[in-house]
């Protein structure tokens, strides 16, 4: 499956979570960026709140793409110990990283929201979103967050996943909406035509 942009993939989302519409009690939570453009047309589509959810992962030294850990919107960490073990990472390396981290969660949240504001999710009905799922480490940190706000029921909904993620993940939220998950998968943006990176101003717009 492609898409042909990220609010094609959220208008397609919306229709698969057409049972949610005008609902006072849902509210989905985007991950910024590219998941608020998302987030955005799914929220317009089922009429209901639009939030975001910042979590960051902590890139493995030299290579930010491989993920050893996350920081969620409290700025707890979830690490993968695994990986760090594989990759003898240095716990002074973790520190500073998750402290970096912190500073720029809290500066996302008073960039798109003029405050470092977290959503209360107290028996809501949340709709996670982004545009599409790597690794899966900002994902778990952001559903491991919400979870202990007692969230009513936890929906994950994105346009694209790898398939043993896809797999995983169900055991974790209450309900899991995949448009297109592949073993295939090297990056979110093979499965797009336009996939261009949002900037502070264009996520505030949304």
């Amino acid at each position: 499956m492609h898409f042909k942009n990220r609010n094609e993939a959220g208008i397609k989302l919306g229709d698969k979570l057409k049972k949610y519409k005008d609902r006072k009690d849902v509210v989905v939570l985007a991950i910024p960026r590219g998941g608020v453009e998302v987030g955005y047309e799914i929220a317009k589509f089922l009429n209901v709140e639009l939030d975001i959810i910042v979590t960051k992962k902590i890139g493995l030294p030299n290579d930010e793409e491989l993920a050893i850990g996350s920081v969620a919107p409290d700025k707890k960490v979830m690490l993968n110990e695994g990986t760090i073990k594989l990759y003898n990472v240095h716990g002074d390396y973790i520190n500073d990283m998750t402290n970096e981290i912190g500073k720029e969660i809290e500066r996302r949240y008073k960039a798109y929201k003029g405050k470092y504001q977290l959503q209360d999710l107290k028996n809501k009905i949340v709709i996670l979103t982004d545009d599409g799922i790597a690794t899966g480490f900002t994902t778990r940190a952001a559903i491991s967050y919400i979870k202990s706000q007692k969230s009513k029921k936890l929906i994950l909904a994105v346009p694209v996943a790898p398939s043993d993620f896809a797999r995983e993940i169900k055991k974790e939220v209450d309900e899991f909406v995949c448009l297109h998950s592949t073993g295939h998968f090297f990056s979110i943006s093979q499965f797009y035509d336009s996939f261009p990176q949002l900037e502070d101003e264009e996520v505030r717009k949304y």
